[in-house]
């Protein structure tokens, strides 16, 4: 695996906003719960996400916690100017344009590295949706790690990370174990969330 890939020191202007950014989480009030697995390497399930104020806080969780977590964004995102704040936050390029697949894309880079914890919010959006994307689910399952359920309660000012679920093969059978514990999370808008089990269907 190339630890070089982790190794890349984040500048001063991504650690000043991302210092920003826990200072808003902290004075927010909010409390940090779950351990991140030992060896660095899952999917964290980031759900349910309807506002921006979702990665504010999760960036203050990962603080608390004390995990560097990953997430995908397209690759137009990471030329100049922006191209070395994307790295620095977390940010992994995808081009979509490409032949390979993002699942595919994505085992590529739980392989090549020691350590990675790949968060992913299956909603696709901040807005109501009819069904959860499923890539998530087939990225863990080819990869061979656990999906983390990470959560952020508005209800209770308490956020982090939940159990880690294997991935089966049984989507279904495993989403019902997910959605359990979602069931008691209340986001920040309430009407644009997870309401319904069959919304999880893998298609």
């Amino acid at each position: 695996m190339d630890r070089a890939v982790e190794d890349r020191r984040p500048s001063l202007p991504s650690r000043v906003v991302r210092k920003v950014l826990v200072w808003f989480y902290r004075r927010r009030g909010w409390k940090a719960v779950g351990t991140p697995p030992a060896d660095g390497r899952c999917v964290i399930v980031a759900a349910p996400h309807t506002s921006n104020w979702d990665f504010v806080n999760f960036i203050g969780l990962t603080e608390d916690l004390g995990f560097k977590p990953h997430f995908m964004a397209k690759d137009s995102l990471f030329r100049w100017p922006m191209g070395g704040f994307m790295r620095d936050m977390g940010g992994v390029s995808i081009d979509r344009s490409a032949r390979r697949n993002v699942v595919d894309a994505m085992v590529a880079e739980f392989a090549r590295r020691d350590r990675f914890m790949l968060t992913i919010a299956p909603e696709g959006t901040r807005s109501a949706v009819g069904q959860w994307r499923s890539g998530f689910y087939h990225i863990a399952l080819k990869a061979g790690v656990p999906m983390v359920v990470g959560m952020m309660d508005y209800g209770t000012k308490t956020g982090g990370l939940g159990p880690a679920i294997w991935p089966s093969g049984d989507y279904e059978a495993d989403m019902r174990k997910i959605f359990e514990v979602y069931r008691t999370v209340t986001p920040r808008h309430p009407e644009r969330g997870l309401t319904a089990l069959p919304e999880v269907s893998d298609a």
